[in-house]
C-alpha cells in the first residue's frame, strides 16, 4: 500500500502509535530518562535525556522496524525483507526479523563501520556490501526487492515505521508528564514525526524542536518550499541523520506538527558528544548528540522541562577517537601547533621546558629534521597538547612566541 502527502487524513494517528506500543511490549525496552544537572543549570530549567542509545541494537530503530515487519501478511513474510542502511536501521531490521522468524537481507555501503556490519550479521541478517554512499546502497536494495519479491523496509518513509518510533513520545509523556519542550534529531524524519504525532495529540502545548546537522539540513529548505527537496552531497560526521531528502510521509507530519527545526555545526556536535560522555557517562553517537548540541548552542531558547532524545549510541571507536579530539579542541582543551626551531642538541628539550612552565601537557611530538621546506639549520616540530581552555591556549601561544619560536598556522 502506498501513502502520499496528498492524503486528506494523516497516515499516522495516536491510535496507530498506541497500537505499536502494545506490539512492542516485551520487544523494545522502555529506555531510561536521566537528568542532566549541567544542562539544567545552563538552560535555567530541568533537562532530561531520553536514552534511546541504551535501546536494544543501540538505537530507536528497532521500534519502527519491528512494527513494520510484524504487520506484513504471511506471504510477504515468506518472501523475506530487504533494507539499506549504514548502521542503525540495518541492526533494527536484522533483530526484528530474527525475532519474527523472517529472512532479512541488508545492503550496506562499503564504508560502513565494521562494528555495525558485524552486529548486523550477528543479529542474523544476510549482509551485502554495495556502493560507497547510502543512495547507491538504497538503489541496490530496491532493485533486489523488485527481482526477488522481498519487502523493502524503508528506514523512515512508511506509516508503520513512524508509528513505531512514536512510542518514544508516549514514553516521554509517561516519564516526564510536565515536559515543556522535546528536542529530537532529524534525518529522514521518522522519529521526529512519530514523537510529534503522539505528543501533540495528548499535549498540544508541548513544543517539538527538530535538529539537523548543518551539512545535511534538508528540512529547512523543504519547509520553506512546502515540499521535500534534496540537499546535494550531504556532509556530516552524524551519519545517523545524514539524509539528503526528507521522506514524503514524515515531511507532511513534521510540517504540520513540529514547531521548529534548528541546525548545528560539527564543532557543536563534537562538544555535545564529549559532554554526554564526561558529564552523563553515556556513549552517544554524533546523530544522537544533536539535541544536546542545540541546547549547548542556545540553552535559554527552550521552555522547560526539556527532554533531549539521545537517539543512538552506535559509534565506531575510530570515529569516537576523532570526534572526542575534535570536541576537546573546540573547547580549548586540545591544541595542535607546528613551529620551527634551530636544529641543535638540546633544542627540543628547551622547547618542552617552555611548555612545562605554562603547564601544557604534551600528548605527542613529531620532530622533522630533513625536509625540502627546511633550511640547513632548521627543524620542524608538531606538538599535540592537552590544555585547559581557550585562555590557556592563548597563553601557550604567547609563551612560545615570547621564547622566540616561529609558530606556523
Amino acid at each position: 500500500m502506498s501513502y502520499s502527502t496528498a492524503d486528506s487524513l494523516r497516515p499516522v494517528t495516536l491510535d496507530d502509535v498506541r497500537g505499536a506500543q502494545k506490539m512492542l511490549t516485551g520487544v523494545a525496552r522502555v529506555t531510561a530518562m536521566e537528568g542532566s544537572r549541567h544542562l539544567s543549570q545552563l538552560a535555567g530549567s530541568p533537562v532530561h535525556f531520553k536514552c534511546e542509545n541504551l535501546q536494544r541494537t543501540g538505537s530507536f530503530k528497532l521500534r519502527g522496524a519491528y512494527v513494520r515487519i510484524a504487520g506484513l501478511l504471511p506471504e510477504e513474510r515468506a518472501a523475506g525483507v530487504v533494507a539499506a542502511s549504514a548502521g542503525n536501521h540495518a541492526q533494527g531490521v536484522a533483530l526484528a526479523s530474527a525475532l519474527l522468524g523472517v529472512h532479512a537481507t541488508v545492503f550496506m555501503p562499503h564504508g560502513a563501520p565494521l562494528p555495525k556490519i558485524s552486529a548486523t550479521r550477528e543479529y542474523g541478517a544476510e549482509v551485502r556490501l554495495h556502493g560507497q554512499v547510502v543512495d547507491e546502497t538504497l538503489a541496490a536494495a530496491q532493485e533486489y526487492a523488485a527481482e526477488t519479491g522481498a519487502v523493502f523496509i524503508h528506514p523512515f518513509d512508511h506509516p508503520d515505521i513512524i508509528a513505531g518510533q512514536g512510542t518514544v513520545g508516549l514514553e516521554i509523556l509517561d516519564q516526564c508528564p510536565e515536559v515543556g519542550t522535546i528536542v529530537v534529531g532529524i534525518g529522514g524524519g521518522g522519529l521526529a514525526a512519530g514523537i510529534a504525532v503522539a505528543v501533540k495529540a495528548i499535549r498540544p502545548d508541548v513544543r517539538i524542536v527538530g535538529v539537523q546537522a548543518e551539512g545535511a539540513a534538508a528540512y529547512p529548505p523543504s519547509l520553506a518550499a512546502g515540499r521535500p527537496v534534496s540537499v546535494q552531497n550531504p556532509m556530516t560526521m552524524a551519519d545517523g541523520i545524514k539524509v539528503g531528502r526528507p521522506g514524503d510521509v514524515p515531511f507532511a507530519l513534521i510540517e504540520e506538527l513540529v514547531d521548529e527545526v534548528r541546525t548545528v555545526g560539527e564543532d557543536q556536535l563534537s562538544a555535545a558528544l564529549l559532554l554526554c560522555l564526561e558529564r552523563a557517562k553515556l556513549v552517544v553517537e554524533p546523530a544522537g548528540a544533536a539535541p544536546v548540541a542545540a541546547l549547548l548552542a542556545e540553552p535559554g531558547a527552550f521552555a522547560g522541562p526539556i527532554v533531549a532524545v539521545l537517539s543512538g549510541g552506535n559509534v565506531d571507536p575510530v570515529l569516537m577517537q576523532r570526534v572526542l579530539r575534535h570536541g576537546m579542541s573546540a573547547q580549548g582543551r586540545y591544541l595542535a601547533v607546528r613551529l620551527r626551531l634551530t636544529d641543535r642538541p638540546g633544542a627540543l628539550a628547551t622547547l618542552l621546558g617552555v611548555l612545562s612552565v605554562v603547564d601544557a601537557n604534551v600528548l605527542d611530538v613529531s620532530h622533522v629534521r630533513t625536509d625540502p621546506r627546511l633550511g640547513l639549520t632548521e627543524a620542524e616540530v608538531e606538538l599535540h597538547l592537552e590544555t585547559k581552555g581557550p585562555a590557556h591556549c592563548s597563553e601557550v601561544g604567547h609563551a612560545l612566541r615570547e621564547a622566540g619560536y616561529t609558530v606556523i598556522d
